[in-house]
């Protein structure tokens, strides 16, 4: 049973902390302006208020975890997509979201492991770190030595994490008729029940063992992929094997250029690959679950959300993109009202849907493509300003539940791409690894 007494402060203080965000904010605000009164220049004002304000961001969102801390992490990805001006003060914070958080008590972290490992659970570990060396949206990890030697990692599930992060989710569909509103060829209700499928599993720990264990094999001995194995675990304890590594955000910090373009090619070289290899897509490419090691290759974590493609990934996919870089308007929009992007009561002129799409896989259509935070931003400006004639295109497209974690996983990769400024062949990974790109 969880005892109030053993929760982390935002299991017991959501409300109040979510509340806290617009008073915090008005009252540095207030403070800024008195300061700006006093004669101090408006430009270091502003930035000392949004400086303040990012790290309020910081500690509401991460001692909230669950949705909140979800949320915070996929904005520390598209921050690429927002204008230096307003993404820079924020940039550090919201990538601070993507690896740490404030930790639970010893004593909570001990009750979890005896409950998930057993009463006996320090037998099973040589040496163990009450101190933990990172924190997910829904657990934190500490590092330890399993009792044969190996370094390992630990992972622990906060205490109602998953009642707190299912009800965010179910807060979603008293929405359901917002968003029919701002996007009409939108389907609501069955999108919100994937998702809510998908995040019951990723809060399963045996189903993430098993998920990585798959990998694990699929990718033994790869020579740019290494994924550590699974050792034990529970429901809500996950032992794996410890791996080192530059942590991808702080190549994206300060990595070089060659750094950079390696782990962006590995990036996409693991995403597209896993579907044919492991029958598995990783769901979550936030910087956090990824470490370049010493001898080049990418350290892989994190396989809570997977996407099960036994089959690999759909063919309809590769040879709808292979049509539109051909500039078959009409095979497009047919392929893609097949596939439930485009709604049966909804009409979409197959040109301007062509013309919508075309930007956006610019990176396949030469040899080689440099991702930018200024193309992302360009691209964002472009499907979201009213006035674009891309705009009422998007508002007409469908997510077919079906589609939800590749959609999610094409985002977020192309996100850490443009954060990572990588340049490199990745239309050859298309070729490679996408059913029906190659005729």
């Amino acid at each position: 049973m969880t005892h109030v007494s053993d929760l982390p402060r935002w299991a017991v203080t959501r409300s109040a902390k979510l509340a806290s965000l617009p008073i915090g904010f008005a009252g540095r605000t207030a403070v800024g302006i008195g300061k700006r009164i006093g004669g101090r220049p408006a430009e270091i004002v502003a930035t000392e208020v949004q400086q303040r304000t990012a790290e309020q961001i910081f500690r509401v969102l991460g001692e909230l975890k669950g949705g909140a801390m979800k949320f915070g992490q996929a904005m520390s990805i598209f921050e690429a997509a927002l204008p230096p001006e307003l993404a820079g003060p924020y940039r550090a914070t919201l990538t601070r979201l993507q690896e740490s958080a404030p930790p639970m008590p010893a004593r909570t972290v001990h009750r979890v492991l005896a409950e998930g490992l057993g009463d006996d659970w320090r037998e099973s570990f040589a040496e163990f770190d009450d101190k933990p060396a990172a924190a997910a949206s829904i657990g934190q990890v500490h590092r330890g030595v399993w009792h044969d030697g190996r370094p390992v990692a630990v992972k622990v599930q906060y205490p109602g994490a998953g009642d707190a992060l299912l009800g965010d989710l179910s807060q979603l569909g008293r929405f359901a008729r917002l968003f029919r509103v701002l996007v009409p060829g939108l389907d609501v209700n069955p999108l919100i029940a994937e998702l809510k499928d998908r995040v019951t599993e990723e809060l399963d720990y045996e189903l993430e063992a098993e998920a990585q264990r798959t990998y694990a094999k699929a990718y033994l001995d790869d020579p740019d992929i290494l994924v550590p194995d699974a050792v034990d675990g529970s429901r809500h304890v996950l032992v794996t094997e410890w791996i080192d590594g530059t942590p991808l955000s702080s190549i994206i910090s300060g990595g070089t250029q060659e750094q950079r373009d390696r782990a962006g090619l590995l990036l996409v070289r693991f995403l597209f690959s896993g579907p044919a290899l492991a029958g598995l897509l990783h769901a979550d490419p936030h910087p956090g679950n990824f470490r370049l090691m010493d001898d080049g290759r990418l350290g892989v974590f994190d396989f809570g959300a997977v996407n099960r493609l036994p089959d690999g990934l759909p063919e309809p996919i590769g040879r709808m993109l292979r049509l539109g870089l051909l500039g078959d308007a009409e095979a497009v929009e047919r392929g893609l009202r097949e596939e439930g992007f485009i709604r049966p009561d909804v009409h979409i002129d197959a040109q301007e849907l062509l013309d919508y799409l075309l930007p956006a896989v610019e990176p396949i259509t030469e040899e080689t493509f440099r991702f930018s935070r200024g193309w992302l931003r360009q691209e964002a400006a472009r499907i979201t300003n009213p006035r674009s004639p891309a705009y009422e295109v998007g508002r007409h497209l469908n997510l077919p539940p079906s589609y939800l974690l590749i959609h999610r996983v094409t985002l977020g990769g192309t996100g850490v791409l443009c954060q990572l400024g990588a340049e490199g062949p990745f239309r050859a990974e298309l070729e490679r690894w996408l059913p029906g790109f190659l005729e």
